[in-house]
């Protein structure tokens, strides 16, 4: 890595490292392991998931002194979803400083959410060797904690329907639920979304709100109500 791009890196991240060496791993996927002395991302990435999840507890705690353990984990899970992370390194726009072998670079290993996401815990991961729980923490609030509170804070605690569904058909060994956006009424400023949840394309039940994420919400805690009501009298 030369001078150039490790100022360009650092200037992004917010941080200066004090062992560059923690950085280059951070940055390269296992692809790309045979041309750096087999040194890749992964245990780092093992090490920055582990930071993340007491960070972003920590945080939680800190903001929601009422809350009990349940709704802690489904805030947490939500905090620290794959969504979040993959959201957090397309900002900062890791995925042009990765190093990747050839096969991962034909196939468009630069723009992949879960490569992205892991590189974006890989890089926690060595910000904590290098400087200790504060400077990860920081890192973290700084890139991802402090944007996801203020964007999500009201539906951390909110029960996660789809998922809820979801592991409902599991238990039955039944496949995934499927979600269909039947229309968009009103005006840009006020949209209201309708969706349909199906299963093997059978209609379960439909909602609307004000987003389609919240729609599918919403139509999933509906399918399960009827689903479970079904089975109570069946």
């Amino acid at each position: 890595m030369t001078e150039e791009e490790r100022g360009e890196i650092e200037e992004i991240l917010g941080y200066r490292f004090e062992r560059i060496d923690r950085l280059e791993r951070a940055l390269t996927h296992r692809s790309h392991r045979q041309n750096s002395g087999g040194m890749d991302n992964e245990r780092l990435e093992f090490l920055g998931d582990r930071v993340l999840g007491l960070a972003a507890s920590e945080r939680l705690i800190a903001m929601f002194p009422h809350w009990d353990a349940g709704k802690l984990s489904k805030g947490l899970a939500r905090l620290v979803s794959a969504p979040s992370i993959h959201a957090a390194a397309k900002r900062l726009g890791l995925g042009s400083h990765l190093r990747l072998g050839p096969g991962e670079e034909k196939t468009g290993g630069r723009e992949k959410k879960r490569l992205l996401a892991d590189t974006y815990e890989a890089v926690v991961g060595a910000i904590y060797l290098d400087a200790g729980l504060p400077a990860a923490t920081a890192f973290l609030r700084r890139t991802l904690l402090d944007s996801a509170l203020e964007g999500e804070v009201e539906g951390l605690g909110r029960p996660d329907h789809k998922s809820a569904l979801q592991e409902w058909l599991q238990e039955r060994g039944l496949g995934p639920a499927e979600y269909k956006l039947m229309s968009t009424m009103g005006p840009e400023h006020q949209k209201t979304f309708e969706v349909e949840v199906r299963y093997k394309g059978t209609k379960l039940a439909a909602s609307h709100g004000r987003s389609k994420k919240e729609a599918e919400q919403a139509a999933a805690k509906v399918a399960l109500e009827i689903l479970e009501e079904g089975q109570s009298t069946a």
